[in-house]
Formats: C-alpha cells, structure tokens, sequence
C-alpha cells in the first residue's frame, strides 16, 4: 500500500517567517486542501518575502509589484508550485482579524483552485463558488474572491502566471 504523501508529494519552504506559522502544519493542510478539492498531484509552496513576490511577478507577468500570492501550473505531470508573501498574508490577517496562519491556508486554498485550471476571472463565478464551499468546509474565513466582490468589483491582487 502507497501512502498518500508518497504519491502527492508536498514541500512548504519557508524562507520568510511569520510568528505562529508553522510549515508543517501548513503542509497538513495543503494535503487536505488537496483532497477536498479532488486536485491530485506534487505541489511546492514557498513562503518568501514581498520582495520576492514582486521579482517572480516581474519575471512571470511582467507585473512590476507584490502580490499576495503566486500560482505556476506544471506540464511535466505534477500539480505545480505557489508562492506566497509573508509580509502580505501577515498584514491582510492583521486587517482581517484572523491569523497568519489561516491567512496562509486562504491563499494555498485560492492557489490549488489556480493550479487545478480555475480562472476567478473568465469563469463566470465558477471558481468563486467552489473556493466559497471549500473555504467552509476547510473552517476558513472569508476568502480573497468573496474580499474583492465587498470592495465595490476590484478584482484580486491574486493572478497565475500565464
């Protein structure tokens, strides 16, 4: 008998840290996340800097700013990777009221929904409702779509490299 983590490899790189979060426990969850979703395959999450957020936002959709969170769909069979700003989901839970860690969960949870073909953006709500039910399921607070929908129709900060 395979184990699960064996067959949908995770690995959560923390490379910025922010207190109370825990790559570990971020692991376990994008595993859950994962399963909830029905999203199979290998994904890499890297927790990095603003700084960081804003080069790979330059380099792969010549966006010269942050962002709160990356998604990069894979062809070689795996799911792909994300990418994350600590600065970011620190100060969104702060604004929030919730914390950096379920700050964390939110944004994994959005970039599985990228990497799995969803597009917030040309589907007509599709990926906003899944993300709405799989939030709730998962115990999160409310999610980056349902923020942007109560801020008069800005669209997120939240895009995939294309």
């Amino acid at each position: 008998m395979a184990l699960p983590f064996i067959l949908e490899p995770r690995v959560v790189i923390v490379r910025s840290t922010v207190q109370g979060v825990n790559a570990e426990a971020l692991d376990r969850f994008a595993a859950r996340a994962q399963r909830a979703a029905g999203v199979r395959g290998a994904v890499d999450v890297l927790i990095t800097s603003s700084a960081g957020l804003r080069r790979l936002n330059r380099r792969f959709r010549g966006k010269d700013e942050a962002t709160d969170v990356l998604s990069f769909p894979s062809a070689d069979g795996t799911l792909g990777d994300l990418a994350i700003s600590a600065e970011i989901a620190a100060r969104n839970a702060r604004r929030l009221g919730h914390s950096a860690t379920d700050e964390m969960k939110i944004l994994i949870l959005h970039g599985l929904l990228h990497l799995a073909g969803y597009d917030h953006e040309t589907d007509g709500g599709v990926m906003a409702r899944k993300e709405a039910r799989l939030r709730r399921a998962l115990g999160l607070p409310l999610g980056l779509i349902e923020r942007t929908a109560s801020r008069n129709g800005v669209q997120p900060r939240t895009k995939r490299p294309r």
